[in-house]
């Protein structure tokens, strides 16, 4: 592999700020002043790029920590050790094989994730929600294992009520004293079963920023303080009782203290001041993911004789790291464990007679979805199985398949649920699933779908208006989705694909996605209508390991696979449908 050196440059124009305490002039000219300057990087969202290589596809990728290590280093040569601070904000847990291979198979050598955070020396990291994700087991080992403060003030311990993690960390650089509080999105319970995490629970993050800024400033007397939230700036889910997903924007309005807020979870860019009740201005700022860009806060602090802080100057940059030089000592210090995962990843579990891409499940059925629906009907035994396409744009090609290919087919590491069900609240679900894929079409020339040109960058959306992962497709019944009738509207269920008439008064068994089944996306909440406290009550079955386990374990046992769509939903009307799909086909994938 190549690669290529580049000039480093901010992807987006720097925002400043200058504060100065009330009474001081310009201490610049003052002789018994003193002038510091820190570097403040911050990762967010990795999901196991660590290395510069793609273990899915097998091919050189951009970015990686293996690059963000030659930044950083870059920068302890210019600044000194003294002068940079390396923060990560979660979701580290989950994503490349790296991380299931380290999770869930060779759990007996230090978690790789670890490992690379070790080795960088980082100064603190924050846990995320997919860092809950693997359980106990996984993440308790993994806390064990990273030498840094792992933060994570509003995850509380239900036995002590105090936090489960440190709840922030103590920094010194340059006789400045640094406070950096973590925190995690509390609406984990919208996605994850509490056996996964139990014996914890997750604070609302406007009053615990509140509680634990009173106690930074009793105990410690700062001269910063910095928030690491994994929680994007606004928006996501909000549950019934108030707690927000994304609050990161919120908590730098209302709770006056912060000096900057380093976020992320939301996988977007931001880099922004935000004025707090008190008439401050805040910097915030998100490097998306996948360690293609690290978030910048560039500080100079001007002191007076006795040390104390009397001046503050704060930049913030997004700088693309994903065309830098890799650090050839980060690899090689790694070169173990990159050969390990790389012969997991490529052992042969059987065969694909036809080549499956996600981009058909967009409109209507795909042999890609129907693969796993068919493989959830059959290792379960339900009557209906709910999927949506968790990649957006993935295939898998004609030919042997590989371990690698799991992670193609199923990029999370859920488990498989069978969930008991009413006809009825099985239309809603759907219902709500298409009421955010397709368009309510008032003529043939609109577009079949709601998409947004603004979300073509979201690394989640894609061009659509929604989430794709949570665009839920059925199969054991027949159905047609009329895009020309009102939300709500859509759906029409004709019978059990086994020619058996379908009521909306009779009970099914329906398999999904623990995701899913957890309350995830809300379609089973605000669209089936089904009380959040009793979703746990109708779950009849739940595997013991991940879903893309069971899928492999099928697919070898069949050895050869010939996948192919069921044919049993359909948009209409077809004349309308036919063209507005060319269409929008053309937009969301250039084909």
């Amino acid at each position: 592999m190549e690669y290529t050196k580049i000039i480093l440059s901010a992807m987006f124009v720097s925002c400043a700020i200058t504060m100065q305490a009330s009474g001081i002039n310009d201490k610049k000219n003052d002789k018994s002043s003193h002038s510091i300057t820190l570097k403040i990087v911050e990762t967010s969202d990795v999901h196991g790029y660590f290395f510069p290589y793609d273990f899915i596809s097998k091919a050189p990728l951009k970015g990686t920590l293996s690059r963000v290590n030659t930044y950083v280093n870059s920068l302890r040569q210019e600044y000194g050790n003294d002068g940079v601070v390396l923060i990560d904000n979660g979701d580290i847990l989950q994503g490349q094989p790296t991380c299931y291979w380290s999770n869930f198979v060779m759990t007996s050598s230090p978690n790789v994730a670890a490992q690379v955070i070790n080795y960088m020396n980082y100064d603190a990291e924050t846990v995320g929600n997919h860092d809950i994700e693997p359980g106990h087991a996984v993440y308790d080992k993994w806390i064990r294992e990273v030498r840094c403060p792992l933060l994570g003030a509003n995850i509380v311990n239900k036995s002590t009520g105090n936090p489960y993690v440190k709840p922030y960390a103590v920094i010194e650089r340059q006789g400045v004293k640094i406070v950096v509080l973590g925190m995690l999105t509390p609406t984990i319970p919208c996605w994850l079963n509490e056996r996964i995490y139990e014996g914890l629970e997750f604070q609302e993050m406007v009053s615990c920023a509140k509680k634990w800024i009173k106690i930074i400033k009793e105990r410690e007397n700062p001269d910063l303080i910095f928030g690491l939230f994994h929680s994007g700036k606004v928006g996501g889910i909000t549950m019934p009782n108030g707690v927000e997903e994304n609050a990161s924007a919120r908590v730098a309005r209302e709770v006056p203290g912060f000096d900057a807020i380093f976020f992320g979870h939301d996988h977007q860019v931001h880099n922004e001041m935000i004025t707090n009740v008190d008439g401050k201005q805040v910097l915030c700022i998100d490097p998306s993911c996948y360690a293609m860009n690290v978030a910048e806060a560039e500080i100079t602090l001007i002191t007076d004789k006795r040390g104390k802080v009397v001046n503050k100057q704060i930049k913030g940059n997004i700088v693309s790291v994903a065309d830098m030089e890799v650090d050839k000592n980060f690899v090689n210090h790694f070169k173990q464990q990159t050969y390990q995962i790389s012969n997991y990843v490529n052992r042969k579990i059987g065969r694909f007679e036809s080549t499956v891409s996600t981009r058909d499940s967009y409109f209507g059925n795909s042999a890609f979805t129907d693969l796993i629906q068919n493989m959830q009907l059959k290792i379960t035994g339900a009557d209906i199985s709910f999927n949506a396409p968790l990649s957006f744009d993935a295939s898998i090609n004609a030919g042997d398949i590989t371990v690698s290919d799991m992670f193609k087919l199923y990029r999370f590491e859920n488990k498989l649920n069978v969930l008991m069900m009413t006809g009825e609240e099985i239309r809603k679900h759907l219902e709500m699933s298409y009421d955010q894929w397709a368009n309510t079409m008032t003529s043939p020339s609109d577009h079949l779908f709601l998409l947004n040109n603004e979300a073509k960058g979201d690394q989640q959306r894609m061009g659509f208006l929604f989430y794709t992962f949570n665009f839920d497709s059925a199969t054991g019944i027949d159905y047609e989705v009329d895009v020309t009738k009102p939300n709500g509207k859509k759906v029409k269920i004709l019978r059990m694909s086994d020619g058996t008439p379908f009521s909306e008064n009779k009970w099914y068994k329906v398999a999904m996605n623990s995701y899913r089944a957890c309350g995830g996306g809300e379609l089973l909440t605000r669209g089936a209508g089904i009380p959040k406290d009793s979703i746990d009550g109708r779950i009849v079955y739940e595997s013991e390991l991940d879903l893309r386990h069971y899928l492999m374990k099928e697919i070898e046992s069949q050895k050869v696979v010939s996948p192919k769509a069921n044919s049993n939903w359909r948009f209409v009307p077809e004349e309308w449908v036919k063209e507005a799909a060319k269409r929008d086909r053309k937009i969301l994938f250039g084909d």
